[in-house]
């Protein structure tokens, strides 16, 4: 990444007149930056390839293009390596109770991301298996030698026993990081933003990841299964979906101890570390005792 980003957007030929990129706060692998050019807004997003973290920004490219496409997120409208630029959104941006209080919304637009972006998409494009992406982080913390290893193995059974709980599945292109954040209502419409974890994945995943992340309840998890397949859930399902949310925790706090070891950010990782650790031992203890019913 350039050490000077604002001189780099600045220097865009992209932009019709001169510009004052300012700081947008959010992203952990990205640096992102609010642009106003010729009376319209833009968002660049500058970051390079983690191939580590399945982050590969040819693939965020062809991502937020079918999302375009699908009207489920905003227009791109210029891309270099390490850079992109969409439209920007003017709207409010979601907190953990507005996806519960929107939580229709949210699932329709969810649901008709993984059915239209999967359509539309062209082009190489990465998988997003999630027990892929555990392994793959386990194998790191160990190479790595984090001061958590010796807890490894144990995880690393964890996931092997998620993985075939889930067992064989319908396979969608999906976004991957579900955060509150990544959603905002401009009054009239919902939109899908952020697109740089997309992959092809088990729908699950991301509702699961939907669920943990924004607090849903018994019934609110099935009121997302319900709308999502168009059926009241049965017991198997909901069992499925909580090893997914399982696994979804595991992927965040292996993520984020991979980050301890390799980022350069200045997060407070370990503590991030221990929260996902610890939500990650919650629904691992709701789900044994699901699988045990």
């Amino acid at each position: 990444m350039s050490p000077d980003p604002v001189a780099r957007i600045r220097a865009l030929a992209f932009w019709r007149g001169p510009v004052d990129p300012q700081p947008l706060a959010g992203g952990i692998t990205n640096r992102n930056f609010r642009v106003e050019d010729a009376g319209r807004s833009f968002v660049v997003r500058l970051g390079e390839d983690i191939p580590l973290h399945n982050i590969m920004r040819f693939n965020e490219r062809a991502a937020s293009q079918a999302a375009e496409e699908a009207g489920v997120s905003p227009a791109l409208r210029h891309f270099e390596p390490g850079l992109i630029i969409i439209d920007h959104v003017d709207g409010r941006t979601f907190s953990e109770a507005d996806v519960r209080a929107e939580l229709p919304r949210v699932a329709e637009l969810v649901k008709t991301a993984h059915r239209e972006v999967t359509r539309r998409l062209r082009g190489p494009a990465l998988a997003f298996w999630t027990f892929h992406i555990l392994r793959n982080y386990v194998a790191a913390l160990e190479e790595g030698g984090h001061r958590l290893a010796g807890d490894l193995p144990r995880l690393a059974k964890v996931a092997e026993r998620i993985e075939s709980v889930v067992g064989p599945t319908e396979i969608v292109f999906g976004h991957n990081d579900l955060l509150p954040g990544n959603f905002i209502d401009d009054g009239e419409k919902l939109w899908l933003i952020d697109w740089d974890y997309g992959g092809f994945n088990s729908p699950l995943f991301d509702l699961a990841n939907l669920a943990s992340n924004n607090g849903l309840d018994d019934a609110g998890r099935d009121t997302l299964l319900e709308i999502y397949f168009g059926r009241a859930p049965d017991d198997a399902l909901r069992v499925k979906l909580q090893a997914m949310a399982v696994a979804s925790l595991l992927r965040e706090a292996l993520w984020s101890m991979v980050s301890e070891l390799r980022s350069s950010l200045d997060l407070d990782y370990v503590g991030y570390t221990a929260e996902n650790l610890a939500r990650f031992e919650q629904a691992l203890a709701r789900f044994e005792d699901m699988d045990r019913a």
